[in-house]
This record gives structure tokens, C-alpha cells and sequence, in this order.
């Protein structure tokens, strides 16, 4: 008669080894189901590289994350989303926090000699706003700038103008980042001085400012500017518009704290 121990080690052996195989099984289908994702993807995207793919916190589902745009993505491949996904147990907005990384990374890739900055001479917090020379509430927020800077807050200008390429604002934009003094050609083009005027100063030769200007407009398409001002802050996260500076620096020092 076969000995109880040998029989329960064989009956161990064989279910170690069911579960040997099992993992394995599930390994080979999760690769099998990413490799249909990323083929999915380069299909849908083939002109972008994703920053990452992965597991979705929602079963059954992929996630796919291109700098700001955040995809849900069935693990057949067949369905697909673009939307806010939440989480009820503590109403958090899930893609809201991976867009807020994607836009920080859009942000940070830019070079700061690039943009035209306001600073305090002790500086509590950075805002990088995307602004229009011709729109009124940038105009509002730029004569307020030095109320900005005394509570410590710098600004850095990206160009954003909404007329598009070859419009008025555009040729003023080009113009003051042109400019020999940048920032006095900011707040003379916000005090709202003609195209000519801006076009008559001083020009820094070799800078090539119509490139600076177009990438500073296909950052605010990946951050999803759609007006202006829209400012962002350094966690990524966007305010839409103007926001004066006592309420502003509220919005700041409560960020501070979480």
C-alpha cells in the first residue's frame, strides 16, 4: 500500500504544478492581450508613441496614456473610450490625475528662455499662462502683474494666439518675442499698441521666433488650451481664465497643503 506522506507529496507536486502552469497560462494571455493593445494603438495612433500602457484599475480593461489623453481600452481590443473615469468609493477622478502629469510633462518640456517671464524677486510659486495679446482678460491679468509678483507668484508667457497662424495676434506675438527687452514689449503690447508700433522694435537677429511661437501652440493643443488666459500650475493642474491675485494665491496655498 502506497505510503500517506508519498501520496500527499504527489498530490502537492501535481497542484504546485497546476499552479506553475496556470500562471503561466495567465501570463502568456496578458502578454497576448497587450501585444493586441499596442497593435490597436499603433493602428489608431501611428504618429505617437505612448507614454505608457498598462492595467486600468477597471477589470477587464487597458489603459494608455499620451501625454495628457488618457485611453480605456478593452483587453480584446474591440472597445475603446476617452473619457473621466471615477472612483465612487472615494470620488476621485482617476484620469483627471494622469492628465495632470501628462500636461506637467508637456510644460516641462519646453525651454524656459523660450518664454517671457515676470518674477518676483522671492518666488513662492511658478503659474506658466498661455495668453493672447489681444485678449481683454490677459490684458486685465498683465496690469495686475505686479500685485501677482508681490505675493510671490511668477508668471511665464507661452503664446497662444487664437486667431491662428498669419492673424494680427500672431504677428504681434512674433513681434514681441522678437523683441530686445521681451518684457516691456509684453506690456506695451497689452496696453494695446498697433501692429506697426510692435513691428518697429528692435528685433534680435538669428532668434527664431516663428518656431518658438508654433510650439508654444501645438503645447497648448496637448494641454487642451481652448481660451485664453489659461493658466497652469506646477502639479499640472489648469485654471481656465482669469483669476485675480488674492483669489489666486488662495488657490495656491490650499494646493500647498494636500
Amino acid at each position: 500500500m502506497m505510503n500517506q506522506k508519498f501520496k500527499t507529496a504527489i498530490s502537492c507536486g501535481a497542484a504546485f504544478a497546476m499552479l506553475l502552469c496556470f500562471s503561466a497560462s495567465a501570463i502568456a494571455d496578458e502578454n497576448n492581450d497587450l501585444a493586441v493593445i499596442t497593435k490597436v494603438l499603433a493602428t489608431l495612433m501611428p504618429n505617437a508613441q505612448p507614454d505608457s500602457v498598462g492595467d486600468s484599475v477597471m477589470p477587464g480593461m487597458y489603459e494608455a496614456v499620451y501625454g495628457p489623453q488618457v485611453l480605456y481600452i478593452s483587453k480584446d481590443g474591440r472597445y475603446i473610450f476617452e473619457g473621466d473615469l471615477y472612483d465612487l468609493s472615494t470620488r476621485t477622478n482617476l484620469t483627471e490625475g494622469k492628465r495632470r502629469g501628462g500636461r506637467a510633462k508637456v510644460i516641462d518640456g519646453l525651454a524656459s528662455k523660450d518664454m517671457i517671464i515676470f518674477s518676483p524677486k522671492e518666488v513662492k510659486y511658478t503659474i506658466t499662462a498661455f495668453t493672447d495679446i489681444d485678449c481683454g482678460y490677459c490684458r486685465k491679468l498683465h496690469k495686475q502683474m505686479a500685485e501677482y509678483n508681490k505675493l510671490g507668484i511668477e508668471f511665464r508667457y507661452l503664446a497662444y494666439p487664437r486667431s491662428g497662424v498669419g492673424s494680427p495676434s500672431y504677428l504681434k506675438a512674433l513681434s514681441v518675442w522678437c523683441a530686445t527687452d521681451p518684457q516691456k514689449a509684453m506690456s506695451f503690447a497689452k496696453e494695446g499698441a498697433k501692429l506697426d508700433q510692435l513691428e518697429k522694435l528692435s528685433q534680435v537677429e538669428g532668434k527664431n521666433c516663428k518656431d518658438t511661437i508654433l510650439n508654444h501652440m501645438a503645447a497648448a493643443k496637448q494641454v487642451g488650451v481652448t481660451g485664453t488666459p489659461t493658466l497652469v500650475f506646477d502639479n499640472g493642474q489648469v485654471a481656465p481664465g482669469y483669476v485675480e491675485p488674492k483669489q489666486l494665491i488662495q488657490i495656491l496655498d490650499e494646493m500647498k497643503k494636500i
